[in-house]
């Protein structure tokens, strides 16, 4: 029999097929059920004009064989089958594609979706088999044709015996190497596995041998003359796949437990989901949606092993197992699936062509997201709070990390702990609760709320009876810096030089004293140089003798974060803070530096490097000189037996 040359441009071009346009060879399989399936469409479709045909929905089906001592793996349908001129085009020619024919031809009808489009899935069979045999005999013909090949050098066509209609593709698995290892597709559980992960949701039922295992009984006898029950397997035809899966049935089918079971067991979760979103989408773009938001988050959830992402299908069939494009990286934390056939997919469909549908799904797919959320806080105040405890901040690295764009999307469902309230509290809340005569969102940062509640600024803040916010993460007073503002309402940190807080006379006898106490500043100033922008008078203070504020756009918090992230612990100098430091007049060490000041210099500048270094301590820092500073206090304790 004369060996037909394939009628592409080329043996490259199979070459490619087979080497280049798959990055994982399990796809095989996948590629070829989808076939499989499709033949099944076409012959199901006709049923439904065409008596003849005899059979029904329940009637068709795809087979998985297994030959261990052949090495060949078998994958056979009963669908609508292929003629000898139908194999020859459509398997002679590269890329040549009779589902995407079909699917043209009845793009207006509903129940067809051909998963196939370009013709190429079927020689993905190429990367394990060293020869392919297909024979096939399709609806209304009386005779079968088989199709061989060993790859590049050319195929033939015969007549061969099949007495029923459809499609048998079977694989000669090529010799294991030690790189590969191809004798793992002729395993049961590799099998299952496989059609479990790519192709658990094709409508068809997908049959093959599986094991089970039973009770019988053995010849040996028990102690009471019965015979002994031992576990042995056996083999079952069974199917095993899914078929339809959760999100395509309606809502009246599904229930939220069932929701619920299938996150638990498909993301192998413990905890129920915070809320569970469904979406069903018709239109220009159609697709369905089912998605969870997590009640608590993954160990690693904030590091780079972790991979974030929605499951993607087309047609029942997995293109991506993490599909990152559908989701914007805030919400991050979003476990689900997708499902459309109107997805543009590159040739191998491992992947996704960048186009239009895919950007009007995870637009979508984000406006539903922050919706749930936002009804999840309005609704369930304490559940909010505990998904936002696992996940806020997340939320809050989206606003800086879109530099402000995410505002509209994320502000509203942004929490804060709350000094009044002792809790966890949205901006909304906050500015709603402002008296009438409170100007700014009062905060303050540190490590531990504890720590804050204790800056020397908080006193003037409380006084006044306004709240203040305590940012705990590094982030946060980031979050504040891009956003500016909320409902009109300026963020104003409690290190700022500048409060708000006090009245026009206390400014005029504030900066009275600081004209009174001017030579002592300028000698604050010279004893410090460079580690401050500059010494002042402080309106605030109320218990303590001094603190530390700044001046310009780089805050204490900020200038930590950049210390630690910047190489040798060098900060160029647009990261540096421009300190102030802030003293109490009426405090009684303030009058004690006034003293030293005027008798003794040297004295005076070690009370200035003292208090330098409380005014350090009081914002979380270290002192600069840490032996300094423990001589200073214990000298000070001598003086006062």
């Amino acid at each position: 029999m004369a060996k037909k040359q394939f009628k592409s441009e080329s043996k490259r071009l199979l070459e490619l097929m087979i080497n280049s346009i798959y990055t994982h060879k399990e796809i095989f399989l996948r590629e070829l059920i989808s076939n499989a399936s499709d033949a099944i469409d076409k012959l199901c479709y006709l049923s439904l004009t065409d008596p003849d045909v005899g059979m029904t929905r329940d009637d068709f089906r795809i087979d998985i064989y297994v030959d261990r001592g052949k090495r060949t793996l078998t994958v056979a349908d009963n669908g609508i089958g292929m003629s000898a001129e139908e194999l020859d085009k459509n398997l002679g020619v590269i890329a040549k594609s009779g589902s995407l024919q079909f699917k043209q031809e009845m793009e207006k009808r509903e129940d067809i979706d051909i998963i196939g489009q370009f013709g190429v899935g079927f020689y993905s069979a190429f990367m394990m088999a060293s020869k392919v045999v297909v024979a096939t005999r399709k609806y209304g013909e009386t005779e079968a044709n088989m199709w061989v090949s060993e790859g590049v050098d050319g195929y033939t066509i015969a007549p061969c015996d099949k007495q029923t209609v459809g499609t048998e593709i079977t694989l000669y698995l090529k010799p294991d190497t030690e790189e590969e290892n191809y004798s793992a597709f002729l395993n049961e559980y590799t099998l299952r596995s496989l059609i479990k992960k790519y192709s658990d949701y094709i409508r068809w039922p997908i049959y093959m041998d599986v094991t089970r295992t039973r009770q019988v009984e053995s010849e040996e006898k028990d102690k009471d003359g019965n015979p002994k029950l031992i576990w042995e397997d056996y083999t079952v035809r069974d199917v095993v796949n899914s078929r339809i899966p959760i999100w395509q049935r309606t809502k009246s089918e599904v229930s939220d437990a069932d929701c619920v079971a299938f996150y638990k067991e498909k993301f192998h979760e413990l905890d129920d989901p915070a809320a569970v979103i469904r979406v069903s989408a018709e239109g220009a773009v159609s697709y369905k949606a089912l998605l969870f938001i997590p009640k608590t988050a993954p160990i690693d959830f904030y590091t780079r092993d972790y991979k974030a992402g929605l499951e993607l299908y087309s047609s029942g069939v997995l293109i991506m197992d993490r599909c990152e494009d559908l989701l914007p990286e805030h919400f991050r934390f979003v476990r689900g699936v997708v499902d459309s056939s109107d997805l543009s997919l590159n040739i191998s469909r491992e992947m996704l062509q960048h186009d239009r549908q895919l950007k009007v799904i995870a637009q979508n797919l984000e406006k539903r997201v922050r919706s749930e959320l936002k009804k999840l806080l309005e609704n369930e105040p304490d559940k909010y709070r505990e998904f936002f405890k696992s996940f806020g901040l997340q939320l809050k690295f989206g606003i800086v990390s879109s530099y402000g764009t995410a505002r509209d999307t994320l502000a509203d469902l942004l929490m804060f702990h709350s000094a009044m309230h002792d809790k966890l509290i949205t901006l909304d809340e906050y500015v709603s609760a402002m008296p009438d005569s409170q100007k700014y969102i009062y905060y303050a940062c540190g490590d531990t709320a504890e720590h804050i509640a204790r800056l020397p600024q908080a006193d003037a803040v409380r006084e006044k009876g306004f709240d203040i916010l305590f940012f705990t993460d590094e982030v946060d007073e980031f979050v504040a810096k891009t956003l500016v503002r909320h409902k009109e309402k300026e963020f104003r940190s409690l290190t700022s030089d500048d409060l708000g807080l006090v009245s026009e006379e206390e400014k005029k006898a504030a900066q009275e004293m600081e004209e009174k106490n001017q030579d002592l500043l300028d000698f604050v100033k010279e004893t410090l140089k460079d580690k401050i922008a500059a010494a002042k008078i402080s309106q605030t203070l109320r218990s303590q003798p001094v603190c530390l504020t700044t001046q310009g756009p780089v805050s204490l918090e900020m200038e930590r974060y950049y210390q630690t992230r910047s190489a040798g612990g060098e900060l160029l100098p647009m990261f540096k803070a421009q300190r102030v430091l802030e003293f109490n007049p009426g405090h009684p060490a303030f009058q004690a530096l006034q003293s030293a000041y005027e008798r003794d210099k040297a004295q005076a500048e070690k009370y200035v490097r003292l208090l330098y270094d409380l005014s350090l301590l009081m914002v979380g820092l270290p002192p600069e000189d840490p032996a300094f500073f423990s001589e200073q206090v214990s000298g000070l304790m001598a003086q006062a037996k």
